[in-house]
């Protein structure tokens, strides 16, 4: 606690003293059933409470019944969500933590669940991916939001929230749309200028006071800057700021960008901790209410030094809370170590747009009975993992933590398996960290480094053993194709074992294919005579295609400021010695003066070690890309779903 003083001090909101600045922004959830609160939201947030966050913030809760947001997302629309709402406080309560629903009504980025009428927005301006322009909404039915929102209030107060947040951020939703300009072209009362664009807010505002009073929370979510051409930018935020504290909100949670410019609102992997720190820093000068920043805090000391250094006086911290409910209580105590790190990949959301629970790569379950709460196996057993990638590491600790007597063999010299390459990319730094953890984790189990496991070790040492093994996979080289002069895979570029030449071409564009031509091309397209020249060719109509959010979006976008040529839809027929010959809309097309071919088509499992296993005799289980090819987030869910069940 001495190490982290600034972060964990406790903090004025109103008439209300938050115990701590580690406040949980909204995440979405898809736990709430028809919005309503179910057992396994209150679960949820109670794990947050209970691991020593000061203040919650729930996900989205909308203010009336015809436009939903996310089919899972929470509602406070009549009196019936009240006893939900009720059992959710107290469960938050008990453990001296805060809880505020996010007030929101959702307009044009409502989800278009059949039945909902035409989408309403302040002007017939909708996002670029709206099937029909929304209509306007009118000034008689403005009225009726108004009071929804002051009603809605009133509702969770009853219920025994500590107050609510109004999101007017992101250009999202109804409010946020009001007031940016990239979405409101009214020419009424609410619209124009910057204080008429307003002036919904600050009507929700009044109206959630009068109803609610002085010793309710009121914090209004906002973008100290929409980085966006037509948008919002500082300087009206200063006033927007400044002007929310005169009509007397409580607190200012100052996020940044657009839901529609992917990655300035929600940063990527790899971009800068406490993202939109320098618009919470500015607004902070201007306005005497205590200022909340967020974005990609993800670790304790970055959250101490933000609010150390006056760029916030409270930290949102969403990822890394919902990787580690424990988070707090764990910092607090000085157990950094043992803090589950988030990598940012954003995995989390990823289902929440297709019905999917809100989930996390890191944490292979969010459920009641989780990795912290994994109860004991009734028959010990010596279990034998195979490979110390994410699968097999996982499957070790669980295994581990339920009594069994595990040992772990890994060939190679160190721990971590495929992850050591996944983490050389550019922006997948963060991977190092997972590997750190959870090698940690792995005390009590018996490691044994540079150790391969033989048939004959199977039926001597390990005769009595079940076996758990997570072997990898290993990268596809087709065949023909290695006449090429100079060939590698692109593992072998990332682990170092190969070194490519100046003028590249890599076959595959998925992640992995994409993430090496980052890595290898020039940090800066200036055409210097030394750079490299990487050519991406990929059969499918598109890079990366499995792949969604912030992530990929800022991938590509470097590649193509890097000046890689992404040649889609390209199919490579032969190559020679000195050519690689590939067709693109049935004309063919010849490469002849590449010096480096590089595979990225994909990996394949080895069945090697599944038919040693068969010869064994022996129980076993195949998990990780043993398995089936996949993420690290279906290793890690894989080895942990094997594991608590041995």
């Amino acid at each position: 606690m001495k190490e982290f003083s600034h972060l964990f001090s406790p903090i004025k909101v109103g008439e209300t003293v938050v115990k701590n600045r580690v406040f949980m922004p909204p995440i979405s959830t898809n736990l709430a059933d028809k919005g309503y609160v179910t057992d396994a939201l209150v679960a949820h947030y109670a794990a947050r409470a209970k691991g020593g966050v000061g203040l919650i913030v729930t996900e989205v809760t909308t203010v009336e019944p015809t436009y939903i947001y996310l089919p899972g997302d929470m509602s406070i629309h009549d009196d019936s969500f009240i006893p939900g709402w009720k059992k959710l406080t107290e469960a938050v309560h008990q453990y001296d933590c805060k809880i505020l629903p996010q007030l929101f009504h959702p307009a044009y980025m409502a989800f278009p669940i059949p039945g909902t009428p035409r989408l309403i927005a302040p002007s017939n301006v909708g996002p670029y991916y709206a099937k029909e322009a929304p209509r306007s909404v009118t000034k008689e039915e403005l009225k009726v939001i108004i009071k929804q929102f002051g009603e809605a209030a009133l509702r969770v107060k009853t219920a025994g929230a500590d107050g609510v947040e109004i999101h007017a951020a992101h250009a999202h939703g109804l409010l946020g749309g009001f007031l940016s300009p990239l979405y409101n072209k009214r020419t009424d009362e609410y619209g124009g200028d910057i204080s008429c664009r307003l002036r919904l807010t600050l009507e929700v505002i009044e109206e959630v006071r009068k109803m609610c009073g002085k010793d309710f929370i009121i914090d209004v979510r906002i973008s100290g800057d929409e980085y966006t051409d037509g948008g919002l930018n500082i300087n009206d935020m200063i006033y927007v700021s400044k002007t929310l504290e005169k009509a007397g909100v409580d607190m200012l949670h100052v996020s940044g960008g657009t839901t529609i410019a992917r990655g300035s609102s929600i940063p990527a992997p790899g971009t800068k901790m406490g993202s939109h720190a320098l618009l919470s820093e500015e607004i902070k000068k201007h306005v005497s209410i205590p200022v909340a920043t967020v974005g990609r805090i993800t670790e304790p000391w970055i959250a101490d030094e933000l609010i150390a250094n006056d760029k916030a006086d409270i930290c949102m911290m969403g990822r890394a809370n919902l990787c580690d409910a424990e988070f707090v209580n764990k910092a607090m105590n000085g157990h950094v170590e043992d803090i589950r790190p988030c990598i940012g990949c954003l995995r989390c959301l990823t289902g929440i747009m297709f019905g999917k629970r809100v989930s996390c790569t890191i944490n292979p379950s969010l459920e009641i009975e989780n990795e912290d709460t994994i109860k004991e196996a009734e028959e010990k057993k010596n279990i034998l993992v195979i490979g110390s990638g994410p699968a097999g590491m996982e499957a070790a600790f669980v295994a581990h933590k339920r009594g069994h007597h595990v040992v772990l063999c890994e060939k190679d010299d160190k721990l971590g398996g495929e992850m050591n390459l996944a983490a050389v990319p550019i922006a997948k730094q963060d991977l190092t960290l997972v590997i750190k953890y959870m090698a940690h984790k792995l005390e009590g189990v018996d490691v044994r480094l540079n150790t391969e496991v033989t048939l004959e070790m199977l039926k001597n040492e390990f005769k009595d053993y079940e076996v758990i093994a997570g072997t990898g996979a290993s990268p596809i080289v087709i065949n023909p194709f290695t006449q090429f002069k100079s060939w590698m895979t692109a593992d072998d570029v990332l682990a170092g074992r190969a070194f490519p030449g100046r003028k590249i071409v890599i076959i595959g564009g998925g992640s992995v294919g994409c993430e090496t031509a980052d890595y290898l091309a020039p940090l800066i397209n200036d055409l210097f005579p030394r750079n490299r020249d990487v050519t991406v060719l990929e059969m499918a109509n598109g890079v990366m295609m499995n792949e969604s959010g912030p992530g990929r979006s800022l991938l590509v976008r470097r590649m193509m400021q890097k000046g890689i040529k992404i040649i889609t839809s390209a199919k490579v027929e032969s190559v020679t010695e000195t050519e690689i010959n590939y067709t693109q809309d049935d004309v063919t097309h010849t490469i002849k003066d590449a010096d480096t071919l590089i595979f990225a088509a994909g990996y394949k499992k080895n069945p090697a070690v599944e038919e040693m296993l068969q010869a064994s005799g022996l129980n076993y289980h195949m998990i990780g890309d043993a398995h089936e090819i996949g993420n690290i987030k279906t290793a890690i869910t894989e080895g942990y779903n094997i594991a608590k069940d041995l």
